[in-house]
C-alpha cells in the first residue's frame, strides 16, 4: 500500500466502521429494544449479527485494507503492514465513523428508543457492559477476546488478499472468515462483556449515546468506558508480537 491516498484511505476506514456500527448496533437494538420485530431474538442473534455486519463493513473498505479497527490498527502498525501516518488517520476516521454509523441506527430505530423503559437496554444498543463489573476481569476478558481475533487475522494472511486488484486473492470472500471468526468470538468470550474487541466499535457509539436527545437515555457509563478501549489496544498488540513466532510454527 505504498501509493494510497490518505484521502481516499480515511474515507475507506470511516464508510467501513459506519457500516459496521449501523448493521452491529442495529442488530443489538433489534433484539432489546420494545415493540421491535427482532425483540428478544437471543444472544446468538446478537453474535450473527454482529458478524455479518463486520462482512459488511470489510467489503466497502476495501481500499484501505479493511482494517475498521483500531486494535488491528495498532496490530498491523507493529507489524509494519501500515505507517505511523497511516495507523492515526484509520484511528481517526473509524471513532468518527463508529460515530455515524451509531446516529443512524438510532435514526433507525428512534420510536422504539422512544418506547423502551429501561435506560440500560438503551445504552446497550450503543456500548457494551459487563454482566458482572470487575474492571481487572472485564479487561483480561477483552485483552484474550481481541488477541484471537487479530492473531486470526493474521493467520489469514496466508489465504489470500482483500486488496482491489490482487491476482489470486480471495476477494469478496476473504470478509467471510473474518465475519465468522467475530461470531465465533461473541459466542464463546462475548458472555462477560459483550465481546467490544473494537474500541471505534464502542467508544464512538457511547459518545452518540451522550450526545444524542434520547428520551430517559441515563448514563453513557463512562466509568467503565476505558475498559473497551484499553483491552482490545493491549490484546491487538499482543497478537502482533506473538503472530510471527507461533505462526512460523506451523
Amino acid at each position: 500500500m505504498t501509493d494510497i491516498n490518505l484521502g481516499l484511505y480515511f474515507v475507506s476506514e470511516l464508510v467501513g466502521t459506519a457500516m459496521l456500527v449501523l448493521l452491529g448496533c442495529g442488530v443489538v437494538a433489534n433484539v432489546v429494544l420494545t415493540k421491535t420485530k427482532g425483540f428478544a431474538g437471543g444472544f446468538l442473534m446478537i453474535n450473527w449479527g454482529w458478524g455479518l455486519a463486520v462482512f459488511a463493513g470489510v467489503l466497502v473498505s476495501a481500499y484501505s485494507g479493511a482494517l475498521i479497527n483500531p486494535a488491528v490498527a495498532i496490530g498491523m502498525l507493529i507489524a509494519g503492514t501500515i505507517t505511523a501516518p497511516m495507523f492515526f488517520i484509520a484511528i481517526a476516521a473509524e471513532l468518527l465513523g463508529g460515530i455515524i454509523g451509531a446516529i443512524l441506527c438510532w435514526a433507525s430505530y428512534r420510536q422504539h428508543f422512544d418506547e423502551e423503559e429501561d435506560p440500560a437496554n438503551k445504552l446497550a444498543v450503543f456500548s457494551t457492559g459487563p454482566q458482572i463489573r470487575s474492571y481487572a476481569h472485564n479487561l483480561i476478558t477483552e485483552i484474550i477476546a481481541t488477541f484471537v481475533l487479530v492473531f486470526v487475522i493474521f493467520a489469514f494472511a496466508d489465504y489470500g488478499d482483500i486488496e482491489v486488484g490482487v491476482p489470486g486473492g480471495l476477494g469478496p470472500l476473504t470478509a467471510l472468515p473474518v465475519a465468522l471468526l467475530v461470531v465465533g468470538i461473541g459466542a464463546s468470550l462475548g458472555g462477560p462483556t459483550g465481546y467490544a474487541i473494537n474500541p471505534a466499535r464502542d467508544l464512538g457509539p457511547r459518545i452518540a449515546h451522550a450526545i444524542l436527545p434520547i428520551k430517559g437515555k441515563g448514563s453513557s457509563d463512562w466509568a467503565y468506558s476505558w475498559v473497551p478501549v484499553a483491552g482490545p489496544l493491549i490484546g491487538g498488540a499482543l497478537a502482533a508480537f506473538a503472530a510471527p513466532a507461533m505462526l512460523a510454527l506451523v
